[in-house]
């Protein structure tokens, strides 16, 4: 095992992801690569990129989740371990398994947020969509109360 994928989302469930991802990264001297994926662009009607507030707004947005991202990153620099970090905008599921295959990754990390049956239902679960498609193995960390 030579690389591990962790999707981040800053939810209650980061710092758990982080401490398995050290945990195994030091077992198998493998190399850990945060994702944030970040909300994609909004779509407008016609080819206008949209109001000017509109696109503020998205770009305050991600240079804050990117300072967020750096930020964890340089903790687990700090601990010794190589990392690095990406952000990039798009839709969760789809983008990290994009990203897992293009980093030839071969264990991703994440998150269990314990949403409710209904939520899971209506919107689904990044989760269950990226290890039902993904061609690695994936760990999932339980949300603790």
């Amino acid at each position: 095992m030579k690389t591990i994928l962790v999707p981040v989302d800053f939810s209650d469930v980061t710092s758990a992801l982080l401490e398995t991802a050290m945990v195994q990264a030091k077992a198998f001297s493998a190399k850990i690569i945060l994702l944030h994926v970040a909300a994609p662009e909004p779509e407008f009607i016609g080819y206008e990129p949209g109001p000017q507030s509109v696109r503020d707004a998205v770009a305050r947005q991600l240079s804050s989740e990117h300072k967020e991202t750096q930020k964890l990153q340089q903790q687990l620099t700090n601990e010794g371990f190589d990392t690095t970090a990406l952000v990039i905008q798009g839709y969760p599921a789809q983008s990290i398994l994009a990203e897992a295959e293009k980093l030839h990754a071969d264990l991703i990390i994440m998150g269990s947020h314990g949403h409710g049956a209904l939520r899971h239902l209506l919107v689904g679960s990044v989760t269950e969509g990226v290890m039902r498609h993904t061609t690695c193995s994936v760990m999932v960390v339980p949300h603790r109360a």
